[in-house]
This record gives C-alpha cells, structure tokens and sequence, in this order.
C-alpha cells in the first residue's frame, strides 16, 4: 500500500530549471536532512560539524534538519536540544522507522528549494557538499548524488562492502538498465519542484528509497549528476546488510515490474517545449524532416545490424523463414522502441502500445517483403549459400526500410511532423 504522498502539484510538465533567486527572503535555499536512529552519541558532533562547514562555505541560507526515525534511546532529547540551541537546525520526531519515510516526510513539509540528505556519521569529506548542490541552484540539473564509485572518488572501506556495493550497483545496471554509479551512497540532493512531482511515484519507505527515487527520475529522462567523493567506511554502522540486501532485491523486482507493465505515469515528469535544446530550431542543424531522417537512418542501421545478428543465431536452429520471422519481431520491438524516442521524439507512456502495435503491422510489410524475397531465392537457386541470403535480405531490408520510414512519419507519429513548434506534439 502506498505511504501518504507529498503535498504540492503532482500532475502537468515540470517548469523549466533556472537559477535560483540570490535574494530569498530569508527563507533557507538548503535543507539537509540526517536520518537518524539511536544515534545519541554520534549525533550532536555530526550536526555541529556540519553547521560549522555551512556556515563557513555556503553562500545562501541553509537549514539542518535531524529527522528522528522512531529512536528509543536519548537521541530525540539531543536533536530537541541542538534545534533549541541553533537556530538554522530544527527536529523532526517520527513514530514508524524508515529512512524513505523520513525523507519524505521532512522534505514534503520544507519551503526550501533544494533538499538534501547526508547520513549522521559523515562518511562523505563535506567538502562535496556544495558541489553537490550547486547544479541544482544553477539550474542545470534535477537531482545530485555522491558517487563512491566515479574514478577519481576516494573511498576507504572494506572488501565486504565494496564487493557489496558493486555487485548491487552491477544488478541496478543489468536488470532495470541504470545508468548512475552509485545508488547506495548517503549524500543526495534534488529541486523540490522535482521532489513535489516525482515523490508521489516513490512507494518504499525504507533503504530502497532513494534507488527507487533514482530510477523513475532517469526513465522520466531527468537530469542527475554524480559528484565524486571522499568516502570512509563507519564501522560501526548499524546497518543490516542481509535485510537490507533483501528488501533492495525485491524493490527491484517491483520497479522491473512497474516499468516493464508501463503503470508508471512518468510522461507527467516531462519538461516543458522549450527547456531541452533539442527542441530548438538552430542554423546548420537538422531540423524537420532532415533531423528524422538522420535520426530514422542511425537507428536503421542499428537495427539492421542487430537484425541479422539475430538471424545468423537463429539460423543455427531453424530454418529461414522462421530464422527471418524471429528476428524480424524482436528487431522490429526494438525498432519501434528507438525512432519513437529518438526519431519522433514522443517521450512517456501514452499511446506507447498503440504505437507498439502499428509497428507491428509495419513488421507485417516488411516480413512479407523478405519472406517474399527469400522464397523468391529459393526458387531460384534451389539451396542458395548463407551469404547470399544474406546479401538478399539487406536488399530487401532496404526497400522495407524506406517504406517504414514513410509509415511512421505519416501514420504511426504524425503528430511530430504536423508541428514541430507546438507544445502539445512534443511531449
């Protein structure tokens, strides 16, 4: 069952990234959230510490905010004590353990708009805190992460944890095509007005959280930048790396699962025309019909390549009809997929499986076009050699090629091509 969601807008484009005010009013620009439980001991150092570095290196108001996950010790006196004390640090007590579940809810009640979180034993050298935040008070990006993992980090740590971390990284990459380095590391940022619109997709509560949070915002086609970082292991972390490992194993299968069923609304994450320079109309770029061709040529060539790849595989287990008939489906799923995204530009979900099936009918002609040629082969040579099927098969592809192309710009996304200055084809 989903958690209570974060207040605020949660449908209709985002609104272009731009650089923050200089002037706020006095309102803070950061929020930095430390997530804690029973942390009596380690938590006043770390929240001076930090207060210390903001104070002397930040150039905007900033707010420290410890987010108190259900702590049984004495760990809610101190945080109450050090908001009494320090003015720019207030507390915040929750009944439910959770890291996710303290994020969003500290960071759904904040007015700042840039909201961070760093863990409470400062593994991360606070000297990448304001790299960190940077890109999204200039505008440039969406989210920010710390990366252990980047070549010129340096991490101390153990063999355990690194093997760990690597290998969950590994699956991220494998099974739901992650492009980050590094889910796991404590010490994130992102724009409220992203976190207004993005947190309401976000279902887990606990350390999955913010990989969730990370996937949806790079299918969404957002913009997250890696900072890297000095990082030394706590050892004395209270973190249970079995569980843990296990509920980030079965969030994975969730989130798999939601994006492979397309019930995930990112098409409401979308930029609006205008903030992707890809929309622009710039001299000595290809636009219109030039920019499609170039764009449908590309992944033409790709697919023709995986095309036959596929084919020779096939081949070694059937014969060429059903070779070619094979090939031909999942090359042209794929074909679809592409010039969708790359050639038409049509971002989201909607009307992706209207479009998935007009690409088949467009598979259908050109299945009918090799087959055709194939037979026509056969015919004629009795049993012809495998390179020549497949000299006969590119030709084919060809013709199949351009008269795909004229189906998609025509039939299958017209919209693109009726307008390109208008908003309501873009998205």
């Amino acid at each position: 069952m989903r958690t209570p969601m974060i207040a605020g807008p949660t449908s209709g484009a985002l609104p272009a990234r731009e650089h923050l005010p200089v002037n706020t009013a006095g309102r803070p620009v950061l929020d930095v959230v430390i997530p804690v439980y029973n942390e009596e001991k380690d938590l006043e150092p770390c929240v001076r510490r930090l207060h210390e570095h903001l104070s002397r290196t930040f150039p905007y108001g900033f707010r420290i905010t410890v987010a108190d996950n259900a702590s049984t010790d004495t760990t809610p006196d101190v945080a109450a004590g050090l908001a009494a004390e320090v003015p720019e640090v207030r507390s915040v007590r929750l009944e439910q353990k959770g890291r996710g579940r303290a994020l969003r809810t500290v960071w759904s009640g904040s007015d700042a708009p840039v909201l961070a979180y760093m863990d409470v034993d400062l593994s991360t050298d606070l000297n990448a805190l304001l790299p960190l935040v940077a890109p999204l008070i200039s505008g440039h990006s969406d989210l920010a992460i710390g990366s252990r993992l980047a070549r010129s980090s340096r991490v101390v740590r153990g063999p355990k944890r690194e093997f760990i971390s690597r290998a969950y990284n590994l699956i991220l990459r494998g099974s739901l095509a992650a492009r980050f380095s590094d889910a796991q590391c404590g010490f994130k940022a992102i724009r409220r007005d992203v976190a207004e619109r993005l947190l309401p997709m976000v279902e887990d509560t606990g350390w999955f959280f913010d990989t969730e949070l990370l996937v949806l915002a790079e299918r969404a086609g957002l913009r997250i930048h890696e900072v890297p970082v000095d990082w030394v292991d706590d050892p004395d972390s209270t973190v249970h790396i079995v569980s843990t490992a296990t509920d980030d194993l079965k969030g994975v299968w969730r989130v798999g699962r939601a994006l492979a069923t397309g019930s995930l609304p990112l098409d409401r994450l979308a930029r609006p025309f205008g903030d992707d320079p890809r929309d622009r109309e710039l001299s000595g770029v290809p636009g219109g019909l030039a920019r499609q061709l170039v764009g449908f040529c590309v992944v033409g060539v790709l697919s023709t390549l995986f095309y036959l790849a596929l084919y020779s595989l096939f081949r070694l287990g059937a014969g060429p009809q059903v070779a070619n008939a094979g090939a031909l489906l999942v090359s042209a799923v794929a074909n679809t997929a592409a010039n969708r995204r790359l050639t038409f530009g049509v971002r989201g979900r909607d009307r992706a499986v209207r479009h998935q099936a007009q690409g088949l009918v467009v598979f259908a002609i050109g299945l009918a076009l090799t087959s055709g040629s194939l037979a026509a082969l056969g015919a004629a040579t009795g049993d012809p050699a495998h390179s020549t099927e497949l000299a006969v098969l590119v030709v084919a592809n060809l013709a199949a090629t351009v008269l795909r192309f004229l189906l998609f710009r025509l039939w299958v996304f017209p919209e693109r091509s009726t307008s390109r200055n208008d908003p309501r084809n873009t998205r």
